[in-house]
């Protein structure tokens, strides 16, 4: 059976997550539904990550093992067109070795995190973007984020709900950026690690934004990390700002050969 690796980008918003539910819709659901139309029966797809309902992806990967040689370019076409009308997307696919996994193979996950400050409502960005209707200082918030680099215990910034069996996670990058648009001041939080723990990205950002809106010092965060406590955390953001960017792998499936 050949497997293929496929990259995919979705909207999260109709979607009660990544993961398949027995009565909510969700984007492995629908790409497994996908794939029965090219070769009936049952698929079970494995992806990169679990995002949670809401949350974006832009580089989500996923594999999965089928009957049929398939030409990369033709198996894309072919789901995208049954993915139809739905917010899901295969934007690359590629065949990979009968040992290649989604998610084990992986070594990096990247985020992003978008924070748009302005006091009228969003419109055209609504759904895409968490918006604050007051204003944010960048510099403390770079300086507040340099204290969650690196490898820490980070029981104050993961779920309570979170299944990885240690807290213990390093993280390789955590870039906040700002950037006058048009549409509002914009935050970009950019991050990158091995693997990240359920709610860590927006735990980090909301807390974050405490920092910015001056409720938090930089050092709040630092001594929050250290308690090593959920209740520590600040607020979590919410999941429409987040977005998956790009999965890591020794060698890239989606290179041009």
């Amino acid at each position: 059976m050949p497997r293929y690796a496929l990259k995919v980008e979705y909207e999260g918003a109709p979607f009660a997550g990544w993961q398949r539910q027995a009565d909510q819709p969700s984007v492995q659901g629908a790409i497994e539904a996908a794939l029965a139309k090219l070769e009936p029966g049952e698929h079970t797809i494995a992806a990169a990550g679990r995002t949670d309902a809401g949350v974006h992806a832009r580089g989500q990967v996923c594999h999965c093992d089928l009957l049929k040689d398939w030409t990369p370019f033709r198996l894309s076409e072919a789901l995208n067109h049954h993915l139809k009308p739905l917010p899901v997307a295969i934007v690359d696919a590629a065949q990979v070795a009968d040992d290649w996994h989604a998610r084990f193979s992986a070594v990096e996950r990247q985020y992003l995190f978008r924070l748009v400050a302005r006091r009228a409502p969003m419109t055209l960005e609504a759904g895409q973007v968490w918006q604050v209707k007051h204003a944010l200082e960048l510099e403390p918030m770079q300086k507040a984020a340099a204290h969650l680099i690196g490898r820490h215990d980070f029981t104050t910034f993961r779920s309570t709900m979170c299944q990885a069996q240690s807290p213990v996670k390093t993280l390789d990058a955590l870039d906040i950026s700002e950037v006058e648009t048009e549409w509002g001041t914009e935050f970009q939080f950019r991050l990158r690690a091995r693997s990240f723990l359920h709610n860590q990205v927006r735990s980090f950002v909301g807390t974050l934004e405490r920092v910015g809106a001056g409720a938090w010092t930089p050092r709040d965060v630092r001594t929050a990390l250290e308690a090593r406590d959920r209740a520590a955390c600040g607020p979590v953001s919410p999941p429409h700002g987040l977005y998956l960017m790009h999965v890591g792998y020794p060698s890239d499936p989606f290179a041009a050969v």
